[in-house]
């Protein structure tokens, strides 16, 4: 199933699956709950992100290429940082360049699979992990590096948290439709041009590993979204470093999820 959430035209916020022509079927009570379909059709006015998560959990390099180009050794943990609920934003809506990130420029891009939780678990086996998953979508770690390095008190989660700066959607693809979640081809375009394209093939902790490892002896609360890395591209690591600017138009793909476009202003 292909759940999203959206504005009707009269600017209520509904959940939805087969959109389809600017239409979408409903979906009644609570995806984290019972909730079940309807043959009720809706005109579809903004899609939204695909959720509200409770809590945002990010992993860093968890590719073994994107390791490499920043000079790292390959993590022999899961490194853990954590974003603020509040920086979702929609996938095409804008992504707003902080004041004080724009002299100098330095937020870059990262294309990241996301994957839902829908069951709450703790001390999760990696055989039974994905049957606490709802399914997966995509999402952009979008990152303030000079605050994440040097800013935020030696901790990341200030550079990644500012407002806009997680897309997510299109949708949500259920985990019955992914057959194979390391094995799903991720995309990033700047301007049209492909700055990331890689594979979940390429991770050092994989879906069910990372959920497993993340539930030990702490509760993985159902509505929680797991940023699962990115793979190499990004714009710190290039020469010279490609930052986000006002203007710029960012896509994010995911192979079988869908594509987010969104404009990058300035505050």
């Amino acid at each position: 199933m292909r759940i999203i959430r959206f504005l009707d035209h009269e600017d209520n916020e509904l959940t939805g699956f087969d959109n389809m022509d600017d239409h979408a079927s409903i979906i009644i009570g609570d995806l984290f709950g019972n909730f079940s379909t309807t043959d009720k059709k809706v005109k579809i006015k903004t899609i939204l992100a695909p959720l509200k998560p409770v809590a945002i959990l990010c992993i860093g390099l968890n590719y073994k290429m994107h390791a490499q180009e920043t000079g790292m050794a390959l993590p022999e943990q899961p490194v853990l940082f954590m974003k603020n609920p509040a920086a979702v934003t929609g996938p095409y809506s804008n992504i707003e360049i902080p004041v004080s990130c724009l002299d100098p420029l330095q937020v870059d891009y990262e294309v990241e699979l996301g994957v839902v939780i829908s069951r709450s678990g703790k001390n999760i086996k990696i055989e039974n992990a994905i049957d606490h998953v709802l399914g997966y979508t995509c999402a952009n770690d979008v990152s303030a590096r000079r605050w994440q390095k040097n800013s935020g008190g030696g901790q990341w989660v200030r550079g990644k948290s500012f407002d806009t700066f997680c897309p997510l959607g299109p949708a949500i693809i259920t985990a019955d439709e992914i057959d194979d979640p390391q094995n799903l081809e991720l995309t990033c375009r700047l301007n049209g041009e492909v700055m990331q394209n890689g594979s979940t093939l390429d991770m050092i902790f994989p879906v069910a590993e990372l959920i497993s490892k993340l539930s030990q002896s702490m509760t993985l609360l159902s509505g929680t979204v797991i940023l699962t890395g990115t793979p190499s591209g990004v714009g710190f690591a290039r020469t010279p470093p490609v930052y986000l600017k006002p203007g710029d138009v960012l896509e994010s793909s995911i192979s079988g999820i869908g594509k987010m476009v969104n404009k990058v202003v300035a505050e």
